[in-house]
């Protein structure tokens, strides 16, 4: 702009007629395309529920049903006006989201060897540098196993689950944007993908492409039809391309061992696929640098089979050395000789980041969890607390879970406060709610007991955590209020219980503004490695005195289904800082050198914690 402002100032003296012309020819377009630029940067659209990122980007991570943690990362110019591939890469077994997404190591850094091996987030900063014309959305699914077919297995229903994940990424998108889907997926990931296409008869529509990167494993035709689905739905639109990396994995030998069965493995899968596909469609054969390559149906099926003449083991090097992903959502399209070379070197280097992702750094106040506007309609703390009086314990859930999912919570609950540990060398910044769990509006409020279920499940709705006992103590020690805790004695799980403490509380709140960190008032519901000796338990710890001491010590004596008016809820934002660079709180967890800073109880994994029936 600068550049051209004076060009189209010169007095018109100064130039010949054919001068002024081309200046006029070159002029009007650069004008053009700067208006489009400029345009384009007003259309862009901040995503409801997103928080600010790294590398100019907007991303949220939430944890759904049965632990499933869905990361979806967009770019900060993301423009609603303009079509958008929302593209799904389902995590390989053993791998967390953070480890797929990847990180550079840098000198100094210890940072485990997965995190430098799929790099999918860098992948798709390219991606989205030779493909403009659209949003480019990535959205990274791990199960709470870190294995997608011992997902399936765990769960008889696990097509509808899998659906319901996918729904949900869309749902976080504008409802008026175009959007279509991108299925992809790596090592034990594709059982994400093949559970995707059990769901119903036909593969929807709105899938433009499905790219197995060495995770066809499962690929079935009987009886899962899993071939003719495929052929069905690439039939039915020239635009679809199903997309194949695999490499000769038949005689690698691990340890001694052969790393797959005499029929196992994606050397034999995707022959397997060209066996049923060559029924319907002539193949065509030849080289693409180190790969056989193979293609039909018009160049809608692809298939690259590395020979491997030197038995390596190329699992991982195929997505990220090779650059397997730009290359399975590129190729058939204008955006396939772009980026680099498929086969290596990596096209992306300049895309990593040299610390482990998180979806943002969490802020010092607010934003550290994602609650819905309460309702017009929302009923007050006492009303709600009249509604539940007469339910029998187990009926009671539902109501608050529907209740807080709903955004009836009062709005000093929604800004988070600093919490600042510190273990070993290293600093975290926690966000924690100032309060515990309340339904009603600020001016009638109700501190609202509830099952540990009820509780993970809508922290994970959230995008928050329970707190460990370390955690609970830094909250008390670093509380704003400290006050006396008020034991009762009768009827513990009655509702007018709970509404009787919650009323005392506030005559001794009355005084002080809302707001403020309160603490001394509440037993926590915790996180703790002995859940996994006692499963089906509730922990509980805290509750202190204006000495310090904890009334209630860590237990797991009672069952998950006790209730009683002095268990609270305070939520923990599963984004902090450590050592001043984003992370997750469940990472920190089961990291053995940073768990310190959370936990007295050395490294643990919570997605084990209360899980789904």
């Amino acid at each position: 702009m600068h550049l051209l402002k004076p060009v189209l100032m010169l007095p018109q003296s100064f130039c010949s007629s054919p001068l002024r012309g081309f200046l006029r020819a070159f002029a009007a377009p650069s004008a053009l395309l700067l208006s489009l630029l400029i345009a384009s940067r007003a259309r862009a659209t901040p995503i409801p529920t997103f928080a600010p990122a790294d590398n100019q980007e907007q991303s949220r991570l939430t944890t759904e049903d049965a632990g499933v943690r869905l990361y979806l990362n967009a770019a900060a110019d993301f423009d609603s006006t303009r079509p958008t591939l929302l593209l799904f890469f389902a995590t390989p077994n053993g791998n967390t989201l953070e480890q797929t997404l990847g990180a550079k190591p840098v000198a100094g850094q210890t940072l485990d060897w997965h995190f430098d091996i799929q790099h999918v987030a860098a992948q798709t900063r390219k991606f989205r540098t030779v493909d403009p014309s659209r949003n480019i959305v990535l959205a990274v699914v791990q199960t709470k196993e870190l294995s997608w077919p011992t997902f399936r297995s765990a769960h008889a229903d696990n097509p509808r689950r899998i659906i319901s994940i996918v729904q949900t990424a869309r749902d976080a998108l504008p409802k008026d944007n175009r959007v279509s889907f991108a299925l992809s997926a790596h090592s034990g990931g594709g059982a994400f993908l093949f559970g995707y296409i059990n769901a119903a008869d036909a593969i929807p529509a709105s899938v433009e492409r499905i790219a197995f990167l060495d995770a066809n494993h499962s690929y079935n035709d009987d009886p899962d039809h899993h071939g003719g689905k495929l052929f069905a739905w690439l039939n039915a639109d020239a635009a679809r391309h199903l997309v194949v990396i695999a490499y000769d994995d038949r005689e690698i030998v691990l340890n001694g061992k052969k790393v797959v069965s005499a029929t196992g493995g994606s050397f034999r899968a995707s022959h397997r696929m060209i066996d049923f596909f060559q029924k319907q469609s002539a193949f065509t054969a030849d080289k693409r640098g180190p790969f056989d390559h193979q293609s039909a149906l018009g160049g809608k099926i692809q298939l690259f089979i590395h020979p491997n003449p030197d038995n390596k083991i190329l699992h991982t090097a195929l997505v990220g050395e090779m650059n397997g992903l730009l290359q399975a959502m590129t190729i058939g399209t204008s955006a396939e000789s772009k980026w680099g070379i498929f086969g290596g070197p990596r096209a992306y280097t300049d895309f990593i980041p040299t610390a482990p992702p998180g979806p943002a750094t969490a802020p010092a106040t607010s934003a550290a969890a994602s609650f819905p506007p309460r309702p017009s309609d929302a009923l007050s703390g006492s009303a709600f607390a009249a509604t539940i009086a007469g339910l029998p314990p187990p009926e009671r859930e539902q109501p608050i879970f529907d209740a807080l999912s709903r955004g009836n919570l009062p709005d000093f609950l929604r800004h988070f406060k600093s919490i600042h540990l510190e273990s070993n060398g290293h600093t975290a910044e926690l966000q924690v709610s100032p309060d515990y769990f309340s339904i009603g509006s600020d001016t009638d409020f109700f501190r609202v007991p509830m099952t540990p279920r009820t509780a993970r499940r809508l922290a994970a709705l959230f995008n928050c955590s329970l707190p460990t006992r370390k955690i609970v103590d830094a909250i008390y020690q670093q509380a704003d209020l400290k006050l006396e805790p008020h034991p009762l004695t009768q009827n513990r799980e009655s509702v007018e219980s709970f509404l009787q403490h919650h009323q005392f509380i506030e005559s001794q709140r009355a005084s002080h503004p809302l707001g403020l960190v309160v603490a001394g008032i509440k037993k926590d519901i915790v996180l703790t490695p002995r859940l996994l000796e006692k499963p089906g338990h509730v922990a509980i710890y805290g509750w202190h005195k204006l000495d310090a001491t904890p009334i209630q010590p860590l237990t797991t004596v009672h069952i998950e289904r006790y209730v009683d008016y002095s268990h609270g809820v305070r939520l923990v934002s599963r984004n902090l800082l450590v050592d001043g660079r984003p992370a997750i709180l469940e990472t920190v967890l089961s990291d053995p050198t940073l768990c310190t800073l959370l936990s007295d109880e050395g490294p643990f994994n919570t997605t084990q914690m209360y899980p789904d029936p």
